[in-house]
């Protein structure tokens, strides 16, 4: 028997020169514990060694997808060719059924071979030789991080590069094509305006000028647009063609219109081509994020972080926002509300959502979403079960929150709907008189007089009229109890309960009544002392006006009274 040995720095195969010992599976291990025994078990008969280190990464990649490369083709040509009748021993059984399939060589591949396949490991310093440990060390690392990088970026089924380059020239064939046919209508219109109102579609519009016989409108009747436009849009640009407004043109402006009509033809055409490109691209780099939200938008998340890979490692939270950073930090900035979602937007989830449970939907989009990325990343598989499952679950969710609204709405969902218990709570508020009065605060010394007047006008004292009350409940409760002799205690002390429940409540609004009184009292007292002082101030008025007038009056009675002495 022959084995089939695959290591980082070649291939190497062995000859078995005591099978008897591989019956014994669980105590094969005891025959390689040093490497005297090892090798009277096996024997080295051949090693290929690889010339450089991608020749080692295409025979450890073809392994890897159960293919026979190259140098394992030669080595198998070479050495076991010659001993066809010997059975070769291998770790993989589909590649042991590709090497019977193309080389018909017979292979084994069973228990007793794994564990002869761990033991040669063991020993494999000591039964291959000319080569030192640290130098097979420094080759299966080497080869290691070769085949994982390969495996996660420059395999040819991820690359991302020609999504980035597709998408950002989607976008700006959108932006010429709007120009052009921007610029087509309006050109156009000079000549006939009516046939822009009429024809609504920008292709079928571009579609139509050509058309037209020599592009004048006044031969419109005769010429055929059946291809381009529907019975009945092709009738009305007939009838509005007679009776344009539009100006005359010659043939070369005719001609020149033609030419970018043409253009922009071509252009859609191309656009659609490309589109497909996208589609079928997206389906094979990023299956799971294709069905979650879309070719457009995945690609643009893709272009956004640069990679798939770098998209792979952003949070959910991350790319949820992706793409509305301008407004995250102004909101930051700001300190108001973050932006709940950014390209993500536009996926169909959350379109077809209302305005309220947007934000909901597009979080836990964001989450599967994320989650769809990274398997398509770093997943081996290509289907896309993964992410039909997890839209299945979006859109069930999106359905209860939709139905959720609905019952609240329309009231079946009595379930839902848990009014509390109505508990009364009273609050006895105290009135402020400070808001009333305009007057400006008065001095010390006039605070100081009215403390005084206060103090010298006897203030009634609040009395409790807690014994009355209690004597007027049991003068009730003893009528009540002479009217009905038969009741039971337990209503009695129901009642007196009641009552004394009840007498708190009274004191609290006596008191309150008392105090809003006494307020009441002093800013009346305060209005009274305001209107004498204005009062007095009135008569000083008056009679400092008066007083000149009086004084003449004086002095001439004082010159008459001269007058007549003399």
């Amino acid at each position: 028997m022959l084995v089939l040995f695959e290591t980082a720095a070649g291939y190497a195969i062995f000859k078995v020169l005591d099978e008897s010992k591989l019956q014994q599976v669980d105590s094969l291990y005891k025959e390689f514990e040093t490497p005297e025994k090892a090798n009277k078990i096996v024997k080295l008969k051949h090693f290929e060694k690889f010339q450089d280190t991608t020749e080692a990464l295409a025979a450890a990649t073809a392994l890897v997808e159960g293919k026979i490369g190259k140098s394992l083709k030669k080595v198998l040509k070479k050495v076991v060719a010659k001993e066809a009748h010997e059975q070769l021993a291998i770790s993989d059984a589909k590649l042991g059924g590709v090497i019977k399939d193309k080389l018909d060589l017979s292979c084994v591949h069973s228990p007793a071979v794994a564990e002869l396949m761990r033991c040669i490991r063991s020993q494999m310093e000591s039964l291959i030789t000319g080569l030192p440990p640290r130098e097979i060390s420094a080759m299966s690392l080497g080869l290691a991080h070769s085949l994982s990088r390969y495996k996660l970026k420059f395999s040819p089924d991820k690359v991302d590069t020609m999504i980035v380059q597709a998408i950002s020239l989607l976008d700006d064939l959108d932006k010429e094509l709007n120009n052009y046919i921007m610029r087509c209508r309006e050109w156009y219109g000079w000549h006939f305006p009516e046939l822009g109102k009429v024809v609504t579609d920008n292709l079928a519009y571009c579609k139509t000028c050509p058309c037209l016989q020599p592009g004048d409108r006044t031969n419109v009747a005769s010429s055929d647009l059946s291809d381009v436009l529907p019975e009945e849009i092709e009738a009305e640009v007939k009838l509005a063609a007679e009776i344009s407004m539009g100006t005359e043109v010659s043939e070369q402006d005719i001609g020149n219109i033609r030419h970018l009509c043409d253009q922009v033809i071509e252009i859609s055409e191309y656009r659609t081509q490309l589109y497909d490109y996208l589609k079928n691209r997206m389906m094979a780099i990023a299956p799971n994020l294709t069905v979650m939200v879309g070719e457009l938008v995945g690609a643009r998340l893709i272009s956004h972080a640069g990679s798939l890979l770098n998209l792979a490692k952003h949070p959910a939270s991350t790319v949820q926002i992706l793409g509305a950073e301008k407004a995250l930090f102004r909101a930051l900035k700001t300190r108001k509300d973050t932006p709940k979602y950014g390209l993500i937007y536009h996926a169909s989830l959350v379109g077809q959502t209302t305005a309220k449970n947007k934000g909901k939907i597009s979080r836990m989009l964001a989450a599967k979403a994320a989650l769809a990325i990274r398997y398509d990343a770093l997943g081996e598989d290509t289907n896309a079960e993964m992410g039909a499952e997890n839209r299945a679950k979006l859109e069930a969710r999106l359905r209860q929150l939709e139905e959720k609204g609905i019952r609240r709405i329309s009231g079946t969902g009595k379930a839902m709907a848990k009014a509390d218990k109505y508990q009364h709570k009273s609050e006895i508020k105290i009135y402020d008189p400070s808001g009333d009065s305009t007057i400006p605060s008065t001095s010390k010394k006039r605070k100081f007089e009215e403390e005084e007047e206060e103090a010298e006008e006897p203030v009634t004292p609040v009395v409790k009229p807690k014994k009355p009350k209690k004597e007027l409940v049991t003068e009730e409760e003893e009528a009540e109890a002479e009217e009905t002799p038969k009741k039971k205690k337990k209503k009695k002390k129901d009642k007196k309960e009641e009552a004394e429940a009840e007498e708190p409540k009274g004191e609290e609004e006596e008191v309150a009544v008392t105090e809003v009184n006494t307020r009441l009292k002093m800013v009346q007292r305060r209005f009274d002392k305001f209107s004498v002082f204005i009062v007095q101030c009135f008569f000083l008025t008056v009679r400092f006006f008066l007083s000149p007038v009086n004084r003449k009056e004086e002095k001439e009675e004082e010159k008459e009274s001269k007058g007549g002495r003399r």
